[in-house]
Parts: structure tokens; C-alpha cells; sequence
């Protein structure tokens, strides 16, 4: 798995968000079991509670293509100076398709990328038991 790969394409991808309201770009890309990648970028609207982050984004091009089974994630914001995790309602979205072992690998403009596992950033997904049942 080639991590710089797949932050390369979401840097490329972050040019396209729709972000008039916060300026806040932010480019996700999204490697399936398969080795497919999947990009996204967050779409704002004037209610801040219709907009679509990046990784929701991803997920669901992925999804609308048949695809379900994920290895890790790249999310790029060039906005911030500092890498930013996902947000809540993104690591709850991503915890329902990908496993625990799942890699998020954020980065800001300036800085490393910084890499997590899923439950690094969602430790105690009691979920999982309602799925196998």
C-alpha cells in the first residue's frame, strides 16, 4: 500500500472542494480492498448542516460503484497549517465499512502526515456486535 500515492491523490482532489463558506478545502482519497481508489472533497452549502465532508464523500462514490471493503484513507486539508483528523460524524460513517486496523492518514499544508488507526481515533465502537447480529 502506497500511502504517498494515495496522498498525492487526495492533494490533487482538494482543488475541487466546493467551499465558499468556511474556505476550508479539504481532498480525501480512499483505497479499496481491491486497490481501487476512490476520491471526495467536501461540498459546503449555506446550511452548514447539509455539507458533505471529504471522507463521506469518498465513501460514498465508493459505494455507489459496489464497493465496500476499505483499507486506509488519505484526507489533505491545504487550508490548515496542522494535519486535521477526521471529524466525528466522519469517523462514525467510516467505522460502519472499515475495520479496526483501518489507516487514516491525515496531513495539513505544512508538516508530516499524521497516521491512525480506526481505533486509535474511535476506540470504543461497541457497534461491531449489533452488525454480527
Amino acid at each position: 500500500m502506497d500511502l504517498q500515492f494515495l496522498m498525492k491523490k487526495a492533494k490533487s482532489v482538494a482543488e475541487n472542494s466546493y467551499s465558499p463558506y468556511s474556505h476550508f478545502r479539504v481532498g480525501a482519497a480512499l483505497l479499496s480492498k481491491d486497490g481501487d481508489i476512490f476520491c471526495g472533497t467536501n461540498v459546503e452549502n449555506r446550511s452548514f448542516g447539509l455539507t458533505i465532508c471529504a471522507e463521506r464523500s469518498a465513501i460514498s462514490m465508493a459505494l455507489s460503484q459496489g464497493v465496500h471493503e476499505f483499507v486506509a484513507i488519505a484526507v489533505y486539508c491545504p487550508d490548515a497549517d496542522y494535519a486535521v483528523s477526521p471529524c466525528g460524524a466522519c469517523r462514525q460513517v467510516l467505522s460502519e465499512f472499515v475495520a479496526k486496523d483501518f489507516t487514516i492518514l491525515f496531513q495539513g499544508a505544512k508538516g508530516d502526515a499524521v497516521s491512525r488507526r480506526m481505533e486509535e481515533l474511535l476506540p470504543d465502537d461497541s457497534l461491531d456486535e449489533l452488525k454480527e447480529k
